[in-house]
């Protein structure tokens, strides 16, 4: 089954939007997107490879260190504008590649 950008990208404002209006957001910050293994045998390592290139600072965060038990990736973005549209257009491109190596989208966050 294909992925469901408009689904996600919808999501992505949705969140945008309720967090401006509840906290209101920084003019800039590094946007945090994590992305979890979609099928058994997903390797992290070429995907942050791949990010790499295009601007993100890539860590993983394995089964033991993370809260729920469940290894993901983070991809961030430093030093971003924060716009519902730029958070959308690294979001879009990070998961691009991710669904190529195997791992899904798994939501975003801002840091700073």
């Amino acid at each position: 089954m294909p992925h469901d950008f408009e689904t996600q990208r919808a999501g992505t404002v949705a969140a945008f939007n309720d967090l401006q209006a509840e906290h209101g957001l920084p003019e800039a910050a590094d946007v945090d997107y994590f992305f979890v293994p979609a099928r058994d045998g997903a390797d992290w390592q070429p995907l942050a490879k791949e990010l790499s290139r295009e601007g993100y600072l890539c860590s993983w965060v394995s089964a033991e260190d993370s809260e729920d038990g469940a290894p993901f990736l983070i991809a961030t973005l430093p030093e971003q504008i924060i716009s519902a549209t730029g958070i959308w257009i690294g979001e879009e491109v990070a998961t691009r590649a991710a669904l190529s190596h195997g791992f899904a989208p798994d939501g975003w966050g801002l840091e700073g």
